[in-house]
Order: structure tokens, then C-alpha cells, then sequence
């Protein structure tokens, strides 16, 4: 394929479907990005859970698709208007970044009343329609186009790129919960679920001046945890006690009805790993109301929770083992043995390097 002066050459794996491979595609993209987007080269993309369900035919997507939405990048096209990053700071090129989720229209009821999350006209990146037209709406790709709407942070140049890859999802959506929690200084916080989002929690949690008690059947996962900053580790039989906040990162039912069974009057449960259909749990009125509970959920994040993460990182990582939770990089033509290493749980995050250095 020739490639003009206007434009660079791309290479993306598009997914085709359950059981079928992934398709390594060549192709190429204007250099300069469409008004209010970035043309952002990634560096460094993670294999999130939903695209492991994805690929496992567990959640439905879009066939074909370009899946990935947990990545770090530098900027190398800015388009007409500029690009504002949540604290203000104008995109440029040469620019480290992490971009939210999805992309916001910014005028519909929901985001003008704080819930861009949920956007009427929201779009995800590595969740919608691949077109040869629009071919770079995910992480699994040289390259990403960054559209209008989305929350774009910068990315500290100390800050290793297996920590700042999974800030886009993992870490913004752990910052989002904690912030629907309150305030964490001294309280008893139970997190149920210690893989890639309980991990970060019980580490943000920690760091907030919370006692945290971790639940997680496997060992290697509690041991990790207290490394994490937990004051208690313990499996899943195991009493914990009473919680005035407990969090839900691993969408069990039976995690679930623990956090709710769990609050200490005035508790807070906030949930976050119920996103996929499953049974129901019980739900005691009275209880709640003579204990004075609150019963949330987090799907997604605001910009300021992005930001958030990415100030975290940058504040701490040197002070949990972050960068262990990822690893090593496969190329994107072995993409395949990511998302097989991915299924084995060798690490909570596989990853790719799709621009080799």
C-alpha cells in the first residue's frame, strides 16, 4: 500500500469474532487528526478482563471490533481547534497521555448533569463497530485516534508505562469508587476481590489512612494484597467483621451479599464488579434502613477521576509493586499468545507493545 506524505502507516488486530483469530491488518491514517482529536502512537496497551470476555464470547461487542482500552501513548497529530487535557494543559505533540474509556457528546442530559459516563450518545473505545473508514477507535493497534469528548490526562515521563497503561480503566474506575465511598481515614474498608481494580484499592484506600481487609479465595492474590498495603488478608470463608465501607471489585453474587451483610450501621457499600447478568443477592429493607446503609454503583468514571489516577500513579508507584501486576510486552503479531497468557491468570494484566523500539 503507498503511503503519501499526508499520511503514516498503521497496523491494528482487528477481532473477527469468537474462536476465530485475530486479523493483522496494514493500513495507514492522515497525520493530522480530524478537528478536536489526537493521533496518539501507543506505547504500551493492556489486556483488560472485559476484552478477555470479549474474546471468550462472555459479553457482547461488535463484530468486527478493535478491542483495547487500556493504554498510554505520545501524541503525534493534533487536530484543528486543540485538545485541552482535564487540568487545562493544551495536547501537543511529543506529549505522554492516557484517554478515558469512552468519548462524551458533552450536551445531552446526562453529561450536563454529571454523568458523562453515561453519555445518550456515548462511545467506547475497543466497544464499537470497526470500519475501514474509522479503523483506529482502539488500544490494540499502532495507533488511536482520540476523539472529541474524551478525557485526555498527561502522563508523567517517570512513570513506567506497564503503571500508567492500565490508569484509562483499572485505576480511574478504583478512583471513581473510593470517591463514591467518602471519606477512607480510619475507617474499616472491606474489598472483596483482589485482582488488577482490588489491588489498586486497597493500595488508594491505604494510602487515604483506611484499615484495610482484603477477601480473596486465591493466596497468591492475598499475599499480594497485603504487599498492597492491607492490614488483613482473607479468604473467602473467613470472617472479617463489621465494614464501614465495603467495595466490590469481583462480581460474585456471593462477594456481593458479604459487602452488603457486612456493613457497620452507617456503612457504605459501593459495587463495581457486577457487570455482567447473574443472580440476584438479598437485599434486608429493614436492615438498611435501621442501619442507616448506602448501597451504590461505579460503571465508568468522570474526568476527574482519570486525572485522579494518573496523580496517584505518579505520587506512589514507586511505593507498591504496580509495575509487577503487568507483564512483559508481546508484540501485536503475537497477540494471540497475550490474550492465551491473559486466560491462565499468570499476571492481572498481559500486555502488548504494538510499536517496537
Amino acid at each position: 500500500m503507498s503511503v503519501t506524505t499526508d499520511t503514516i502507516p498503521v497496523r491494528l488486530a482487528r477481532w473477527d469474532g469468537v474462536q476465530r483469530p485475530f486479523a493483522l491488518l496494514e493500513s495507514s491514517t492522515p497525520r493530522t487528526p480530524g478537528p478536536g482529536e489526537l493521533l496518539v502512537r501507543i506505547d504500551l496497551a493492556t489486556i483488560c478482563g472485559s476484552d478477555l470476555h470479549t474474546v471468550e464470547g462472555r459479553r457482547p461487542s461488535p463484530v468486527p471490533s478493535l478491542l483495547g482500552h487500556e493504554q498510554v501513548g505520545t501524541v503525534v497529530g493534533v487536530g484543528a481547534g486543540g485538545v485541552r487535557c482535564v487540568d487545562g494543559l493544551p495536547a501537543e505533540e511529543g506529549m505522554r497521555v492516557v484517554w478515558s474509556v469512552a468519548a462524551s457528546c458533552g450536551v445531552c442530559e446526562r453529561c450536563t448533569g454529571d454523568l458523562p459516563n453515561k453519555c445518550l450518545d456515548l462511545r467506547k473505545y475497543g466497544h464499537e463497530p470497526w470500519s475501514p473508514d474509522a479503523p483506529l477507535n482502539g488500544g490494540f493497534a499502532t495507533h488511536c485516534v482520540v476523539l472529541p469528548g474524551t478525557a485526555v490526562v498527561a502522563v508523567p515521563t517517570e512513570v513506567p508505562d506497564a503503571v500508567a497503561g492500565p490508569a484509562s480503566c483499572a485505576t480511574a474506575t478504583v478512583a471513581a469508587a473510593l470517591d463514591a465511598a467518602g471519606p477512607l481515614a480510619g475507617r474499616r474498608v472491606l474489598i472483596t476481590g483482589a485482582g488488577m481494580l482490588g489491588l489498586t484499592a486497597v493500595a488508594m484506600a491505604a494510602t487515604a489512612g483506611a484499615r484495610v481487609t482484603a477477601v480473596d479465595p486465591d493466596r497468591q492474590r492475598r499475599t499480594q494484597a497485603l504487599r498492597f498495603g492491607a492490614s488483613t488478608a482473607l479468604d473467602s470463608a473467613e470472617e472479617a467483621g463489621p465494614a464501614d465501607i465495603a467495595l466490590d471489585f469481583s462480581g460474585h453474587p456471593a462477594a456481593v451479599q458479604r459487602c452488603l451483610d457486612s456493613l457497620a450501621v452507617g456503612g457504605r457499600a459501593v459495587l463495581v464488579g457486577s457487570v455482567s447478568p447473574g443472580p440476584a443477592v438479598a437485599l434486608d429493607p429493614e436492615r438498611l434502613v435501621r442501619g442507616l446503609h448506602t448501597v451504590t454503583g461505579v460503571h465508568n468514571y468522570r474526568p476527574k477521576h482519570l486525572d485522579a489516577a494518573v496523580r496517584f500513579l505518579a505520587a506512589h508507584h514507586r511505593d507498591f509493586p504496580f509495575a509487577e501486576l503487568v507483564a512483559a510486552p508481546h508484540p501485536l503479531d503475537r497477540i494471540a499468545d497475550a490474550v492465551e497468557a491473559a486466560r491462565t491468570g499468570a499476571a492481572p494484566r498481559q500486555a502488548l507493545a504494538p510499536n517496537p523500539r
